[in-house]
């Protein structure tokens, strides 16, 4: 398995969601849920399967292959990236918001002016093909933003929506996160040019650490996914 440049997160690393689900399907496709929209065998699986927590060791090499061994994910030297293992359900759901409520946070997504990776596939303004998922601030402190769903959709798309809305609840100028596990269940899948909803909400912080959880929502309410994520802060400097 190889995880392609196009979905870094940090500059020269696999975008923490996207990664995570080519990982649990890789250990078991039938665990996380989901035959994606068209046959593309991205992110595998029958939808309705369990969750999955998936852990991240060390940042996800691109365009390196990676194998799955006894539940780890292992660069070429052997070193281990991830660990994969089934889970119980993620957390309780993010509320849903109304789509013109989710445009109205997004329009004041932060990281159009602050973003520490640009580049991220599912958040940076700066990719030029990313999903281009832009979560706002809504008042009682959740993040809420659109998401127009590419034609390539797969169990892999709907992680990666559900990775940075979340972040999002801690992120901010100054302070960088990267995600450090996340627990998902994907239980259907949005259908090309779908617009949806996808909200998050911040939990405990303690340290370094930050919880997050983050759901998705299809365009008549309907929950698609949704996850609870452990964010690690960078090192000042």
């Amino acid at each position: 398995m190889i995880i392609e440049r196009r979905y870094v997160g940090p500059p020269d690393s696999g975008n923490g969601g996207w990664s995570a689900a080519r990982f649990a399907a890789a250990v078991d496709g039938r665990a996380i849920g989901g035959e994606p929209v068209g046959g593309d065998a991205v992110g595998g699986g029958a939808l309705g399967g369990g969750a999955v927590e998936v852990t991240l060791r060390r940042p996800v090499p691109v365009e390196t292959p990676l194998t799955a061994v006894d539940g780890e994910i292992r660069d070429p030297a052997g070193l281990v990236i991830a660990e994969v293992r089934a889970a119980a359900e993620p957390s309780p759901v993010v509320g849903p918001v109304d789509l013109a409520v989710a445009r109205a946070a997004s329009a004041a997504y932060p990281g159009l002016l602050h973003h520490p990776f640009p580049g991220c596939y599912v958040c940076g303004p700066a990719h030029p093909d990313g999903l281009r998922i832009y979560p706002g601030r809504l008042p009682d402190g959740r993040t809420a933003a659109p998401f127009l769903v590419p034609a390539d959709v797969s169990v892999a798309t709907v992680w990666a929506a559900l990775d940075c809305p979340g972040g999002w609840t801690v992120l901010g100028p100054g302070r960088p996160y990267v995600l450090g596990r996340i627990t998902a269940r994907v239980t259907a899948l949005p259908r090309p040019g779908d617009e949806c909803v996808v909200t998050g909400r911040a939990g405990d912080v303690a340290g370094r650490k930050a919880q997050a959880d983050s759901s998705l929502y299809g365009p008549t309410g309907t929950l698609l996914g949704h996850a609870r994520a452990t964010w690690i802060a960078l090192p000042a400097g």
